[in-house]
């Protein structure tokens, strides 16, 4: 399933080139249980929710497998699938609250509350529920976007729910809990530049059999901070951000029949100096290793 379940406010595909980085150090000779593909994909319906996580992850984790090689953190060389196109500079572009990177796009089925707009949407067995505060430039309160006046937008999100997979050989069924809250300012017609502040916090208790047939139970941890995050607003020049910094995080506790659990952990900083590099510093399992990843299309070069 190459979109899970839906995309609330990312809206693009990440394309990544060249050499990824890799921590996996369970490679030899012959055929070792791989947990580190666990962190090939974002856990299943993180999608629906406000994060730096690739929107087109491509959901529950199948569970461990046996191969050769290198496993995590799959093509993308950063985790989740990789990062949002909106973090990379390849995503949209204009101005207005509706056009441009971290643009507002509110379903008109959506009802008007206490001054909030409210949306909830249902698919693959989850339902996200989604809060939007919605102000002008002087704070005042909107409820609905004006795409000249609008110029800042707060989006509060939850997505629960049970949802299966069975796919590659893999039969399993997640249960998730997943919230973020993320402020964007800047959107208003006259901005030239975006700011973007936001967490996000997910879990995925999965329960299945991997493409071995092995019974498993996994439980993946994932959380992401967004901080100062400033994107230019422009229909020619460059849409990468030019400073900020956000901090990805998963752990990965798994259990395989008859087996003891393995734990799994990865970090993941990226910092923009304004530059046409992004620097990246990637902990996995104790390691850390310094990195650089070129925008807008870029993967880590860990030298």
């Amino acid at each position: 399933m190459a979109r899970t379940l839906f995309r609330v406010l990312a809206t693009a595909t990440t394309l990544l080139g060249a050499t990824a980085c890799t921590f996996d150090a369970l490679g030899g000779p012959g055929d070792t249980m791989q947990f580190d593909s666990a962190f090939d994909s974002a856990p299943t319906g993180l999608d629906a929710a406000a994060s730096s996580f690739s929107p087109d992850s491509e959901g529950a984790w199948g569970g461990p497998r046996r191969g050769r090689g290198p496993g995590g953190p799959g093509m993308m060389g950063l985790m989740g699938g990789g990062m949002g196109a909106d973090f990379l500079g390849t995503g949209g572009f204009g101005r207005g609250a509706h056009r441009g990177p971290f643009a507002a796009r509110i379903d008109s089925t959506c009802t008007v509350s206490a001054g909030d707009v409210t949306c909830a949407r249902t698919g693959n067995g989850l339902t996200a529920t989604t809060i939007y505060t919605i102000r002008d430039a002087a704070g005042a309160a909107q409820t609905r976007i004006d795409t000249i006046t609008t110029n800042s937008v707060r989006t509060r999100i939850t997505v629960t729910g049970t949802s299966t997979r069975g796919r590659d050989g893999a039969n399993v069924t997640a249960t998730v809990n997943h919230a973020s809250d993320r402020t964007v300012t800047g959107l208003a017609a006259s901005s030239t530049q975006r700011t973007v502040n936001g967490t996000s916090r997910g879990t995925e208790n999965t329960t299945g059999t991997n493409r071995d047939g092995q019974a498993f139970t996994a439980v993946r941890l994932s959380a992401d901070t967004t901080v100062n995050l400033v994107v230019p607003v422009s229909t020619t020049g460059p849409r990468h951000p030019t400073a900020g910094r956000v901090v990805r995080t998963m752990k990965v506790t798994t259990t395989v029949a008859g087996g003891t659990p393995s734990v799994k952990e990865r970090r993941e900083v990226v910092e923009y100096d304004g530059s046409t590099t992004a620097k990246v510093t990637i902990t996995q399992d104790g390691t850390t290793r310094s990195c650089t990843m070129s925008l807008p299309r870029g993967r880590p070069n860990c030298g």
